[in-house]
């Protein structure tokens, strides 16, 4: 079993990045105001003005006396994303943004519209570490971790733009978040979880969302994923299995060299066990790699009779990758087999494809 300095895999850096109030729990957020001389319950203000309001803008905050504005944005409020790039297409209701941070270091999100819904795609890590061929992010390596406030920023500045009505369609709200986005969740443990509890806590600890409608990835850290279950937060976990067999997928996912198949399933039950909710796993289907009908059938093996849904990705090939999507008539014959063994099987709806959509593409092109 991996420790859990082996599970962060992270390259020594220089500096943290600089504290953020999203960064800090309830109790913590008392002390630091009673550190600038403000009162205690100036901390519940000062949420609801955050994660209530979305206003990041503490001079524009009346409720704080206006001598110890400053004092609140330079100390509490640091700038944490500056946008370098943006991209939109689908008429606009599809946003991908590049961001960089304190120290140089390059994310992504994506804001991603539909009728009835908004989901954003979020980045927890500079890179990845996870060294997936297929993958572009993986390909670039693993730069660092993003902090709690880090990850908690995609979201805001996707909920502010929804509020302002600056993305396509009116004032909206983010409904959906998916840790998909550059790098490998679990090996970032601990500032993940805290975010998710900003994400899920009421006003004013946090933003307020529903646990349900936060999907948290991972390639297959086993340890990490027992460590979920215990957290009692019933978000969705999705694994990126990829492959039902282990020849394969020591390959194509490399950490299952560490945790094979049968580790990362196991892990898995036990998360429905205990949390009641159904796991999604995530299916990449590369052309002639994996999307043959005998690994069909083996996954169709593999999942029947567990509470479990296989979301199917058309690969999105990057850049002068040997990796491309599957023929059509084999993504069909894929979803049919699945079906054939009772399990619950979609296609993801891939967006993006003209924006740099795979993950980790728009920022290595920045």
């Amino acid at each position: 079993m991996l420790s859990p300095g082996e599970l962060t895999m992270v390259a020594p850096r220089k500096q943290k990045p600089p504290l953020h109030w999203s960064d800090l729990t309830v109790d913590e957020r008392r002390e630091k105001v009673v550190e600038l001389g403000l009162p205690a319950f100036r901390a519940d203000q000062i949420s609801r003005q955050f994660f209530g309001r979305l206003s990041n803008d503490p001079a524009s905050w009346t409720d704080i006396p206006a001598h110890l504005r400053p004092a609140v944005q330079s100390q509490l409020f640091p700038e944490l994303l500056t946008s370098v790039k943006a991209l939109d297409c689908d008429g606009g209701t599809t946003v991908k943004q590049v961001w960089k941070l304190f120290d140089g270091a390059m994310v992504e999100s994506v804001l991603m519209r539909y009728t009835d819904r908004v989901t954003m795609c979020i980045s927890s890590q500079a890179g990845c570490g996870m060294n997936c061929p297929f993958c572009a992010t993986g390909q670039n390596g693993l730069t660092r971790n993003l902090s709690t406030a880090e990850i908690v920023e995609q979201i805001l500045v996707g909920a502010r733009a929804l509020a302002n009505g600056e993305i396509a369609g009116g004032v909206g709200r983010v409904n959906n978040i998916v840790f998909m986005g550059m790098g490998e969740p679990m090996a970032n443990y601990k500032n993940v979880i805290g975010a998710i509890r900003r994400f899920t806590d009421d006003a004013p600890a946090g933003i307020g969302l529903s646990a349900r409608g936060i999907t948290l990835s991972t390639v297959g850290l086993v340890p990490r994923i027992y460590d979920l279950a215990k957290e009692k937060i019933p978000v969705t976990l999705a694994v990126s299995l990829h492959c039902p067999d282990d020849e394969l997928r020591d390959t194509l996912v490399p950490i299952n060299n560490r945790f094979k198949i049968s580790e990362v399933l196991d892990a898995c039950w036990n998360y429905v066990d205990v949390t009641g909710r159904r796991v999604s796993i995530e299916y990449a289907l590369i052309k002639d790699i994996n999307d043959q009908a005998w690994r069909a059938a083996l996954l169709g093996k593999l999942l029947q009779g567990h509470l479990v849904h296989v979301n199917l990705i058309p690969l999105n090939p990057t850049p002068g990758s040997i990796w491309t999507a599957s023929r059509p008539e084999d993504e069909r014959a894929f979803v049919r087999i699945l079906q054939e063994h009772g399990v619950a099987v979609t296609v993801r709806d891939t967006r993006g494809r003209e924006i740099d959509g795979a993950c980790g593409q728009l920022a290595a092109s920045v």
